[in-house]
């Protein structure tokens, strides 16, 4: 397994917005010689130019040869323009990684040399504070160790998850890139239910963030399984019972209502990669 002090040569960021900016920090705080890092934005926040200042991090350096990995974390809007302009910095021995959602490895491939080893991956927005989770694919030019590397740079965000079926990457779309919202929208849901129940809206609104947030620590913490940690909140013909009675109704509860929705999700991560 590598480390990020392993890396040969310098990583270059190409884009340095909410993921970027993070992604780099995480690689700064575990090591990453701030020398060997450089950034590519031509207008990145203030607070991220401020860090790269504080850290001594060049930001769009003119010279310093190929970088050994480029990373690419700019919106997919952008990628055929910024890539165009980016892709002469590298050699056809660069490693590329790429956070961008939608962007195939073949569509990365064709923006560089033949042979480009290229990393496709779908991190997710808890990554913005180190807890995200990565799904990644490697194209089959990216060699073992070049896999080590990407994964250590991944791993600064969090947890990192490998497929060999790039198709696999629009159902992790839907789960873990989309999942957020999901849980987001479960605790603005719990807080109207609340308020239409009865409890002042603010409060509803503390009860199901403190919830929502505290049951997911202590899924975390604990290791149990969720089916588990259900079961272990619900007594037998009690409250909790007769909520999880319409929850996990067969044809109209949270399960198929979800599993459309990660359908639908999926469906659609293929249509924007094309």
């Amino acid at each position: 397994m590598a480390t990020l002090s392993d890396i040969p040569g310098r990583v270059m960021l190409v884009g340095a917005g909410k993921m970027g900016g993070a992604m780099l920090e995480g690689w700064l705080d575990l090591g990453l010689e701030p020398a060997k890092a450089a950034v590519i934005d031509p207008g990145p926040p203030p607070e991220v130019a401020s860090m790269l200042a504080a850290r001594g991090v060049a930001l769009n350096p003119l010279n310093g040869g190929p970088p050994a990995v480029m990373v690419l974390a700019v919106k997919p809007q952008v990628a055929p323009d910024v890539l165009a302009r980016v892709a002469p910095l590298a050699s056809p021995d660069t490693l590329i990684v790429s956070v961008m959602a939608g962007r195939t490895l073949g569509f990365l491939e064709a923006a560089f040399a033949p042979g480009q080893p290229v990393v496709r991956s779908i991190p997710n927005t808890p990554a913005a504070i180190g807890r995200g989770v990565t799904v990644a694919v490697a194209n089959a030019a990216v060699s073992e160790g070049q896999a080590s590397i990407a994964d250590a740079l991944l791993r600064a965000t969090g947890g990192v998850e490998w497929v060999e079926d790039e198709a696999l990457i629009d159902v992790a779309t839907a789960v873990s890139g989309s999942g957020p919202a999901y849980v987001f929208l479960l605790a603005e849901a719990l807080a109207a239910a609340g308020a239409q129940a009865g409890l002042p809206p603010d409060m509803a609104d503390r009860l199901a963030r403190a919830t929502v947030s505290g049951a997911g620590e202590l899924m975390r913490r604990s290791g149990i399984d969720p089916a588990q940690l259900r079961r272990n909140v619900t007594s037998p013909n009690g409250t909790t019972a007769a909520a999880l009675a319409v929850l996990m109704d067969e044809e109209r509860g949270f399960g198929p209502l979800l599993a459309d929705a990660v359908v639908a999700a999926a469906r659609r991560s293929r249509e924007l990669a094309g």
